[in-house]
């Protein structure tokens, strides 16, 4: 995320914060909060699960400037994918005394005892995007409808296809069309979600025949990236290819739930001699809109990725921390969808928006994401 937004969004956010102080929602009974932002005594602690990701870097920073605009100090702390290091951390948090929580989990089922420990010191938890499984103490959950992504990922690869329009209507592609699939790391229950909703979104094309997978590997367990890794991606990709393809038949298309695991997809792919010989790139699908894949979407490589605007995300999770640090109920727009196992946890839901070339410029640019000259060089500053 550019710093120039990121000072924007900060300022926007304080007066949205500042706005909503006369006696509304996350207002004390007598108007001014039950210890809210205006004390600035109050420390919220923000555990993201890495910095390998420009995303988890930009979610971090909107959400710590978010906060402190609103009056908040912020204990933002990243765990670099280990989780014994994200557990000592929320640890580390409830000691020091910080008055709420926002976890992005990197395994949502590995926080259990961290989360007792906050519900015993008073200390409320929200889930922010990634859900945290097995526990009653979470309190709420911020995040995309991640069965949308998943029916968004699907949808931009049937469209890259021509099987479908983009208004949602047959194309007129009939295929056979190979495309395999990737799915995330098992350990977000966010992957099941989009996996889900892209199947849901495939199956009936892979019914028909006019989509085939022919790796045969159709199951979550054989698709998953362990922790969404790059590298894992490319491996995988490299072992389909030497199992399945070395006959002579193309890929035409893959399924892929994040645009890391699409760049490791590719150099695969471009290692075979995909992209270059007359042999075209696959279509490919991804997430996030991570400033590299969104050149090579430009670039015509990669074909789309979905874009999850992460400074409302941010926005969304500062607003439910007001709220409850105010005393009040946080906003919830699904109270059924979200079960974690335990309890069905209220949860505030973004939607997402499928970005290809052709709408980079009205998606990323216009909306003050990214410049031009960040698309063009792959990188933003």
């Amino acid at each position: 995320m550019t710093r120039r937004y990121l000072a924007a969004f900060a300022a926007g956010l304080a007066l949205t914060v500042s706005a909503c102080g006369g006696g509304g929602a996350g207002t004390g009974s007598d108007g001014a909060g039950s210890g809210g932002a205006a004390d600035g005594d109050i420390t919220v602690g923000v555990a993201m699960p890495t910095q390998t990701s420009e995303r988890w870097i930009a979610d971090g920073n909107n959400v710590k400037a978010g906060l402190e605009a609103a009056g908040y100090k912020v204990d933002l702390q990243y765990a670099n994918d280990d989780i014994p290091t994200q557990s000592q951390q929320i640890d580390q948090m409830i000691t020091k005394g910080d008055d709420l929580l926002i976890v992005a989990a990197i395994d949502g089922t590995a926080l259990t005892s961290q989360l007792s420990a906050a519900k015993a010191a008073g200390i409320e938890v929200i889930s922010y995007d990634r859900l945290i499984r097995g526990s009653a103490d979470v309190d709420f959950y911020v995040s995309f409808d991640n069965y949308n992504v998943g029916v968004q990922q699907g949808t931009s690869v049937l469209q890259g296809l021509g099987l479908l329009n983009p208004d949602g209507s047959p194309g007129t592609a009939t295929g056979p069309f190979n495309v395999e699939l990737f799915a995330g790391s098992l350990d977000d229950n966010n992957a099941q979600f989009f996996w889900n909703g892209a199947m849901d979104t495939m199956k009936p094309f892979i019914d028909s025949g006019k989509v085939v997978v022919k790796s045969g590997q159709t199951s979550i367990d054989q698709a998953a990236i362990l922790r969404w890794q790059q590298e894992t991606a490319q491996r995988r990709m490299e072992d389909l290819l030497t199992s399945a393809y070395n006959d002579g038949s193309k890929v035409d298309g893959v399924l892929s739930p994040y645009d890391g695991i699409s760049r490791g997809i590719i150099t695969a792919l471009q290692n075979a001699g995909y992209g270059g010989g007359g042999q075209a790139m696959p279509i490919i699908s991804g997430q996030d809109a991570e400033i590299a894949s969104v050149k090579l979407i430009n670039d015509g490589v990669q074909y789309a990725t979905v874009f999850k605007d992460t400074r409302k995300l941010a926005e969304q999770a500062v607003t439910a921390s007001s709220a409850i640090l105010e005393g009040n109920e946080p906003e919830a727009n699904d109270t059924e969808t979200y079960d974690n196992g335990v309890k069905v946890v209220p949860s505030y839901l973004l939607e997402s928006e499928i970005v290809t070339k052709d709408n980079i410029k009205s998606a990323l640019i216009d909306t003050d994401y990214y410049t031009q000259a960040e698309v063009d060089a792959g990188q933003a500053s």
